[in-house]
C-alpha cells in the first residue's frame, strides 16, 4: 500500500511539473511568456517545477538552433529534462545576455495619447481602477538494424550532465532513466511514440546544482542546441500531457519573417513583434548573423490535451513589420487644469455675458410713446 501512495505520489508531481512546463513571463510579451518543447522529470517524490522557459529558434535554411533557458524552483536536488529532436545535435552553454537582448529588441512601445472628455478614472469619473491593458524539424534519417537504445555522445556542461540518445522504441528511452534513476511516466512514454516513428533522437539532460543537497532553483544556464534541419520545428507533443491550459511564447530568427503553419491545436497564434534585429554587437547580433529577421509569437492552449503535432513555422508573404503600442491614456489639460473643464466653464461664461448684455441693451432703448389716437370723422 506504501508503495502504491508514493507511485500515485509521483504521477501526480509529474503532471504539476507538466503542467507549469509551459508558463512564460514576460511580456510579449513580453513576448514574452513559452510552452516546454520537452519534458522535466523530478528524482523520486520530490518536486520542481518550471515557473518560466524562455525559447529562441534560429533557422538559416539548412541548421536550425534551439537556445532555452528555465527558471526552476521546488525541492528537488536532481532531475532529468528529456528534448527530442529530429536529427542529431550538438549540445553547448547559452549566453544568458541573449534573452535579456531579445526582450529589448522585441519591447512594446509607450505612447501617450490624450483625450478631451473625462474617462473612468479621471475627475470627476473615478469608479474604475484607470489601469492600462497590457493585455510570444524533419523526420531522421537511418536506415537499417540499430539497438534499442543507444548513447551517441555525453558531455557536462556546467551543472548539466548531457546525454544524446537514440532510440527505436519509446520505452528505450526510459530504461536509460531508469538506468540513471529517474522513471519515466507511462504517458510520458506513450506521448514519445510519434518520435520513435518518425526515427528522431533526443537530448536528455541530468540538472543538479553545483552544491550537493542544495534543492534546483533559480535561472539555469541556457542549453544551445544546433542540429540540421530542412525546415524549422519547435517541439511540442510533449505539452500536451499538461493538465491546465498553457501559454507558448517563442522567438525566431530567420532571413524573412515567420509564422507557425498551422494552429495544432491551439487559438490562432499571434506575433507580438516582428522586425529586423538592429543590435550591431552582443549575443543576438552574433545569433542573428544571417537571419537578422525576428518574429516573437505568442499562442494560447485552452485545452492542451488536442494539441495534435509540432509547430513547423514557414515563411509570411512579406516582411511587414510589427510592434506593439502600449498607449496610456491621459486627460488633456491647460495649465493642470482639464481642458473640457475651461471649455464648459468658458461656454457658460459666455453664454451669461451674452445674455447679460443683451439684457442690458435692451433697457437701454428709449420708449417711444404710442400715437394718438385719431377722433373719428363726423358723418354728415
Amino acid at each position: 500500500m506504501v508503495g502504491f501512495l508514493r507511485g500515485r505520489a509521483r504521477r501526480r508531481v509529474l503532471a504539476v511539473v507538466l503542467a507549469v512546463l509551459a508558463t512564460q513571463l514576460g511580456s510579449l510579451v513580453a513576448p514574452a511568456y513559452a510552452c516546454g518543447c520537452g519534458a522535466l522529470i523530478p528524482d523520486t517524490a520530490r518536486r520542481v517545477g518550471v515557473s518560466r522557459e524562455v525559447s529562441v529558434v534560429r533557422w538559416d535554411g539548412t541548421q536550425e538552433q534551439i537556445v532555452m533557458r528555465l527558471t526552476v524552483a521546488g525541492d528537488s536536488d536532481r532531475a532529468a529534462w528529456v528534448m527530442p529532436v529530429p536529427r542529431r545535435a550538438t549540445v553547448k552553454l547559452g549566453d544568458p545576455a541573449l534573452f535579456d537582448a531579445l526582450d529589448a529588441a522585441s519591447a512594446p512601445v509607450h505612447r501617450t495619447r490624450h483625450h478631451f472628455w473625462p474617462q473612468d478614472g479621471d475627475w470627476p469619473l473615478v469608479s474604475g481602477d484607470g489601469g492600462p491593458d497590457t493585455g510570444a524539424p524533419p523526420p531522421g534519417a537511418g536506415l537499417g538494424a540499430e539497438p534499442p537504445v543507444s548513447v551517441v555522445g555525453r558531455q557536462q556542461l556546467g551543472p548539466f550532465d548531457v546525454a544524446r540518445l537514440t532510440a527505436t522504441d519509446p520505452d528505450a528511452l526510459g530504461d536509460w532513466l531508469n538506468t540513471n534513476g529517474f522513471a519515466l511516466p507511462p504517458r510520458l512514454t506513450t506521448a514519445l511514440e510519434p518520435y520513435v516513428q518518425d526515427r528522431w533522437e533526443y537530448v536528455a539532460v541530468r540538472l543538479a546544482p553545483e552544491t550537493s543537497g542544495t534543492a534546483l532553483s533559480g535561472d539555469l544556464d541556457p542549453l544551445h542546441l544546433t542540429f540540421a534541419a530542412d525546415e524549422p520545428v519547435y517541439p511540442m507533443r510533449l505539452s500536451r500531457l499538461a493538465r491546465t491550459p498553457q501559454s507558448l511564447g517563442l522567438y525566431v530568427l530567420a532571413p524573412h519573417r515567420m509564422e507557425p503553419a498551422s494552429e495544432i491545436g491551439g487559438e490562432r497564434p499571434r506575433v507580438t513583434f516582428a522586425g529586423r534585429v538592429s543590435a550591431k554587437s552582443g549575443p543576438l547580433a552574433e545569433l542573428a548573423r544571417g537571419t537578422p529577421f525576428l518574429t516573437a509569437v505568442g499562442q494560447e492552449f485552452p485545452a492542451p490535451a488536442l494539441i495534435d503535432g509540432d509547430h513547423v513555422l514557414r515563411r509570411t508573404a512579406s516582411d511587414t513589420t510589427f510592434q506593439q503600442v502600449i498607449y496610456e491614456d491621459r486627460l488633456r489639460t491647460v495649465a493642470g487644469v482639464p481642458a473640457w473643464l475651461l471649455t464648459v466653464v468658458g461656454s457658460l461664461a459666455l453664454a451669461v455675458t451674452a445674455a447679460v448684455l443683451l439684457a442690458v441693451r435692451r433697457s437701454r432703448r428709449p420708449v417711444i410713446p404710442p400715437k394718438p389716437l385719431q377722433p373719428p370723422t363726423p358723418v354728415n
